[in-house]
């Protein structure tokens, strides 16, 4: 079985990915069930349809397969919404890979860091600029903001 375990948290200041190049992802969703959702992104020139399942709050069961780039366009057109629009940052921080996604659109204002880990008692070094940990909050899911966009939520 294919495991993603991943942390994340909001980002305090987007000055962090200031002049670096990012790559600009489009991605929608299909419900599976109540836990799981088929993704369809393309992310720069390269497309990919994925099964998720959460599993807990940093675990999710995920396959990922590269798909072309017209037929995920069509697909985003069997979804009920437009794209999720976000531009995604490679960082190093400790020793480790970490992403910063900066949304756009109806989600632009949040700045979300993502750290990959190989188990979940994984220790890893918190970034200066990485805030308050969401892990587990499934406001900042990408489905919930698709569906849930973050400039809609109560301030």
């Amino acid at each position: 079985m294919a495991l993603e375990i991943e942390r994340r948290f909001l980002v305090r200041d987007d000055s962090v990915v200031r002049g670096l190049k990012g790559v600009f992802i489009r991605q929608a969703f299909l419900d599976l069930k109540k836990e799981g959702v088929l993704r369809i992104r393309i992310a720069g020139d390269e497309a990919t349809l994925a099964v998720k399942i959460l599993r807990k709050a940093a675990v999710r069961i995920e396959y990922e397969y590269g798909i072309p780039s017209g037929d995920a366009e069509e697909m985003f057109g069997l979804c009920d919404l437009p794209p999720l629009e976000k531009n995604r940052y490679p960082l190093s921080f400790g020793g480790r890979e970490w992403v910063v996604d900066v949304f756009r659109g109806e989600n632009e204002g949040l700045l979300v860091a993502e750290i990959e880990l190989e188990r979940e008692d994984a220790v890893f070094a918190l970034p200066p600029w990485a805030g308050r940990e969401i892990t587990g909050d499934s406001r900042y899911l990408n489905t919930h903001l698709y569906r849930n966009p973050f400039r809609s939520w109560p301030r």
